[in-house]
């Protein structure tokens, strides 16, 4: 099921994700619903709190464009990206390299905003499945910027956050008018 995609301001997208302690029917559903949301919306990922559940679930698939790693390591193991997608993970633990990239990215949150975001160029994860396997993934290039995009929902903290001071104070009407959009639908004023 295709489930509504919540917008900045909701106050869900500001939470810590709760820890997920059972993998119940309901979390299956919900990873699965989370996938077709995010092939619908053409997304490349897609956190729990983005669907208004507040849980450190998070789905990414970046298989479309295999060129987009130039490496990708699952447990030690060299692995292609069509093996492991849709990656689906819960109560994620990330460590990310000293060398850092900037690129642009987007989120579903917020739609037709876009910013250039610095992040780790590489990172290694320690992700857990619904079936309760531990993947120990090592990876650069989109995979790695899609996870950490992820991890930083499920945390609470938004692509926004990571933008230049600049950037920010140049979307702060826009970012104002988003957040009023969001409580006119809530209020219906």
């Amino acid at each position: 099921m295709i489930r509504e995609i919540v917008l900045y301001g909701d106050p869900v997208l500001r939470r810590k994700g709760d820890r997920v302690t059972s993998v119940t029917p309901e979390i299956r559903q919900l990873a699965e619903d989370m996938i077709e949301t995010m092939i619908d919306a053409r997304g490349v990922g897609l956190a729990a709190p983005q669907v208004g559940e507040s849980l450190q679930l998070a789905v990414v698939d970046v298989s479309h464009d295999p060129e987009c790693i130039s490496y990708l390591r699952v447990n030690g193991e060299e692995c292609a990206i069509e093996d492991i997608s849709p990656l689906v993970f819960i109560n994620p633990e990330l460590k990310g390299s000293r060398e850092t990239e900037t690129d642009v990215e987007g989120c579903l949150s917020f739609p037709d905003l876009r910013g250039d975001i610095t992040r780790p160029a590489e990172i290694k994860a320690r992700l857990e499945t619904l079936d309760g396997n531990i993947l120990e993934i090592e990876a650069d290039g989109l995979l790695a910027r899609a996870i950490q995009h992820e991890v930083d929902h499920l945390m609470g903290k938004l692509f926004i956050d990571r933008m230049s001071r600049a950037r920010k104070l140049s979307l702060k009407r826009t970012l104002r008018e988003m957040q009023r959009d969001w409580e006119s639908q809530r209020t219906g004023w």
